[in-house]
């Protein structure tokens, strides 16, 4: 149902497919509610925590062989390219690792580097220490404690699958309320037929490698094109979203404020 704005409701937007709301049948299938080893709470579980672990370390592993933090950097500082003293806010951090390189990369840029995980931020303001330019915190992408732009640029890479829709509409309001520009870079939603085969080359591996496990859920739970629309309809019919890639490479959004 759409109101007179739009935008989809609240029950709608919770009960969207992951394809979108025009997504096939098949693709209606081919989602999931199941958590991932990350989104687990691993307080007092020592064993869960070092999984999680793991699977941080081999996301940062496989982002810098196949240089996709560089990537994501590049396209941050792209975007800021005429803004002097950019001030960055990245959520959803997790190892911490394209901040790291934002700071090395342009001399007089603030990075303020948050995820919601208390030992994923301890392990980050360990590798930050002593970096002057970046503040490490402890913060929900949902509600971003900081004022009205406050930021010329928040980044969530790699992380914005994790969310339910309602909490995703979230994150699209905060994060242009923060910022000038919100940079959203997410694994693709490939038609059914190609997801079906990307899902079967992960499956044997699932049970035995937790990387290929969570990167299974991921992938069932990230949004199309479509997907990503009706979010930021729902979060605000003022969201401009600009949608690039999403096949074969990564998705990328961004998200700003019409003026006015």
């Amino acid at each position: 149902m759409m109101d007179f704005m739009g935008a989809t409701s609240v029950t709608d937007i919770a009960d969207m497919p992951r394809g979108g709301f025009d997504a096939s049948c098949l693709d209606r299938l081919l989602q999931t509610d199941r958590d991932e080893y990350l989104d687990r709470d691993s307080a007092g579980d020592d064993e869960l925590e070092g999984i999680k672990r793991q699977v941080v370390d081999a996301l940062d592993w496989t982002g810098r062989i196949f240089g996709n933090h560089r990537k994501v950097a590049r396209r941050v500082l792209d975007i800021l390219a005429d803004v002097a003293d950019p001030k960055i806010l990245e959520l959803g951090a997790g190892h911490g690792a394209v901040s790291r390189l934002l700071l090395d990369e342009h001399p007089t840029a603030q990075v303020t580097v948050t995820d919601v995980n208390p030992e994923s931020v301890t392990r980050i303001a360990g590798a930050l220490d002593g970096e002057p330019r970046s503040t490490v915190r402890v913060m929900d992408a949902t509600a971003i404690d900081a004022p009205d732009g406050a930021f010329d640029l928040a980044l969530f890479a790699l992380s914005f699958h994790h969310l339910a829709p309602e909490a995703a509409a979230q994150v699209l309001r905060e994060g242009t309320r923060v910022a000038d520009v919100l940079l959203i870079v997410d694994l693709s939603r490939p038609p059914a037929p190609l997801h079906l085969i990307r899902l079967a080359s992960m499956l044997p591996l699932a049970p035995f490698v937790p990387f290929v496990h969570d990167g299974l859920i991921s992938s069932l739970r990230t949004y199309s094109p479509s997907a990503l629309r009706a979010l930021a309809a729902h979060a605000d019919p003022a969201i401009e979203l600009e949608l690039h890639g999403g096949l074969f490479s990564e998705q990328v959004a961004i998200a700003r404020r019409r003026s006015g």
